[in-house]
C-alpha cells in the first residue's frame, strides 16, 4: 500500500519525499531516467574516472535552506567545500573583481567602491538565515522577522533601478553578473532579488560544491527515504494521473506543461487556460570539457574561484542579456564556468579534470554551444584550447529533451518576471495545490521558483501533510545512529 506518490525525483521531488517520508507515510517515487537526482546527477562523459555535474555544479542554497539546514547534509557524510573565493568577474582589459568570503577583503579589492560594497552586505549578513528563509519563502506568509523586509526592500529597490550605485567597473560587473543569475531582464526586481540572496551568502553561508559531485546530495536524500521506508522507481515514465489513481496523495515534481498532459480533461478550461499562459524564460546552453590542467585565466586571481562569470562589463552583461530574452542570438553570450577541482582536488584524475559551463542563449536555442564557449573562454584565458582533452555541448532544446521541466532550455522552469514570482504557476492562494483533491505540484515552478534548495519540494509536502491532517512539520536532521551514504 502507497501513501504519497512522486512524480519526478529531481531536487525537490526529492524533498518531498524525505519530507512525507519522515511523517510516517508509505512513499513511492516514480523516475522517467534510470537515475534520480534530476539537476543533481554527475556521470562520467569521456574518461570513466573523471566525472562530470551534467546540470547543476556550484549549491549555494544546499549550504543555506531551511531543508537543508535541517537535513545536515555535512551530518549526513556529504561534505560541502567551500571556496575561498566563491565567486569572481573578469574584466576585458585583465582586470577582476573577486567576492571572497571574507567581506572585509572582499572590500578591500574592491577600491573606492569597497565600502560601498560593505554597507550593502554587512546587514545582510549579519542577518543571513532570515534574508533567505524571507526569500525561499511561501510568500503566503508574514515573515517571523519584521526587521528583514525593511533591511532588504530598499537594496532590492535600489538595484531594480537602472543606475548603478557603484563607480567602479569592477563593483558594477560583479554586482551585474550576480544578477544574470536570474537570467532574464536587466535590470529587474527579481534579478534584484536574485542578487541580493546570492551576493550575500558568499560572504555568510558560502557557494560550496559537494566532494565528489553533485550527486552525493541526491544519494543522501534517496538514502534517507528508503531508510523511512520509500521505494524509488526508476526508468518509469508516468503517462497518466490515471496510472496513480488508488494513490490518496500526490506530489509532482514536473512543470506546467508536463501537468496539463498528465491530467488533461481533469482539470478545469480556466485553470488550464491559466497553465497554459505560464511564461518561459531565455534557456542555457550547456558545455563540458574535459582538460588536462586548470583552466590557464589572465588574471590569476580568478583561478582562485570557485564560479567565474564572463560578461564583460555592466554596459555587456545588460545587452547580453537583453537580447537574449528578446529571442536575439548574440556572439558573447553571458557564461558561467566552473572548474570543480579549484575546490575539490579530488576530481582531477592523473592530470585530467572535468570543466563545467553555461551560456544564457534564446529559448529554444538549437545551436551546438560548444565552440561558442570555448571561444568566450580562450578570451578571458588563452591557452584554454590547447588543454582540451575532449568536449561536448548540449543546446537549449536538448536541454529540453534531457528534462521536460527545462521548457526551451529554461532552466529555471519559468522566466523569473514579478508576476510570476507571486503567481507561480497560477494565481492560487496555496500555489502547491492543484483543482484535482489529493494532487499538488512541487517543481521549480511553483514559489520559491528554481535553484537547489528543495524548499519548493518541501513546502508542498507540508501543505499537502497539513490538509490530510497531520499539522506537525517532521523532523528531517539525521537519526543519531546515521550511517553515512558515503563510500
Amino acid at each position: 500500500m502507497t501513501d504519497a506518490a512522486i512524480v519526478g525525483t529531481g531536487p525537490n521531488g526529492l524533498a518531498a519525499a524525505v519530507t512525507l517520508a519522515r511523517a510516517g507515510l508509505r512513499v513511492a517515487l516514480h523516475e522517467k531516467a534510470d537515475t534520480v537526482g534530476g539537476g543533481l546527477r554527475t556521470m562520467a562523459l569521456f574518461d570513466s574516472d573523471v566525472q562530470h555535474d551534467i546540470c547543476s555544479a556550484v549549491h549555494p542554497m544546499a549550504a543555506a535552506s531551511a531543508f537543508f539546514r535541517q537535513f545536515d547534509l555535512p551530518a549526513r557524510g556529504v561534505q560541502l567545500l567551500q571556496p575561498e573565493l566563491p565567486y569572481a568577474h573578469p574584466l576585458p582589459d585583465g582586470r577582476a573583481a573577486a567576492a571572497w568570503r571574507d567581506l572585509a577583503r572582499t572590500a578591500e579589492h574592491l577600491g573606492a567602491d569597497g565600502p560601498r560594497w560593505e554597507r550593502l552586505m554587512q546587514p545582510l549578513v549579519s542577518r543571513s538565515t532570515a534574508v533567505v528563509d524571507l526569500i525561499l519563502s511561501s510568500q503566503r506568509t508574514l515573515p517571523r522577522d519584521p526587521v528583514t523586509p525593511v533591511l532588504l526592500a530598499p537594496r532590492v529597490l535600489a538595484h531594480a533601478m537602472k543606475a548603478t550605485p557603484f563607480k567602479t567597473p569592477e563593483a558594477s560587473a560583479l554586482m551585474t553578473g550576480v544578477a544574470a543569475h536570474a537570467v532574464g531582464k536587466l535590470p529587474s526586481l527579481a534579478s534584484a532579488v536574485v542578487a541580493m540572496l546570492l551576493a550575500h551568502t558568499a560572504h555568510s553561508s558560502g557557494w560550496p560544491l559537494p566532494e565528489g559531485g553533485s550527486v552525493r546530495i541526491a544519494e543522501a536524500m534517496t538514502a534517507d527515504i528508503v531508510a523511512h521506508g520509500g521505494t524509488v522507481h526508476t526508468g518509469h515514465r508516468v503517462q497518466d494521473l490515471a496510472e496513480l489513481r488508488k494513490v490518496p496523495l500526490v506530489l509532482l515534481d514536473v512543470g506546467p506543461r508536463e501537468f496539463l498532459a498528465l491530467a488533461g480533461q481533469q482539470l478545469p478550461r480556466r485553470y488550464r487556460h491559466a497553465l497554459n499562459r505560464y511564461r518561459y524564460g531565455p534557456g542555457a546552453a550547456k558545455a563540458d570539457f574535459l582538460v588536462n590542467g586548470p583552466i590557464p585565466w589572465t588574471n590569476p586571481v580568478v583561478g582562485k574561484a570557485g564560479t567565474v562569470h564572463l560578461g564583460g562589463t555592466r554596459a555587456d552583461i545588460v545587452r547580453q542579456e537583453s537580447a537574449t530574452v528578446a529571442g536575439k542570438q548574440v556572439s558573447d553570450p553571458f557564461l558561467l564556468v566552473v572548474d570543480p577541482a579549484v575546490t575539490d582536488p579530488s576530481r582531477i584524475v592523473g592530470s585530467k579534470r572535468p570543466v563545467w559551463a553555461y551560456a544564457h542563449v534564446p529559448n529554444g536555442d538549437t545551436r551546438d554551444p560548444a565552440e561558442l564557449i570555448r571561444e568566450r573562454i580562450e578570451q578571458y584565458a588563452p591557452g584554454f584550447t590547447d588543454t582540451i582533452v575532449a568536449s561536448r555541448g548540449c543546446s537549449a532544446s536538448e536541454l529540453e529533451t534531457y528534462n521536460p521541466n527545462y521548457v526551451g532550455g529554461d532552466i529555471g522552469a519559468g522566466a523569473l518576471t514579478l508576476r510570476q514570482s507571486l503567481a507561480r504557476p497560477t494565481m492560487r492562494w496555496n500555489p502547491y495545490s492543484t483543482p484535482i483533491p489529493g494532487v499538488y505540484l512541487c517543481s521549480a515552478a511553483t514559489p520559491p521558483g528554481p535553484s537547489v534548495h528543495g524548499m519548493c519540494g518541501h513546502l508542498a509536502a507540508l501543505s499537502a501533510l497539513r490538509h490530510h491532517g497531520i499539522r506537525t512539520p517532521p523532523k528531517l536532521g539525521p537519526r543519531p545512529n546515521h550511517t553515512s551514504v558515503r563510500k
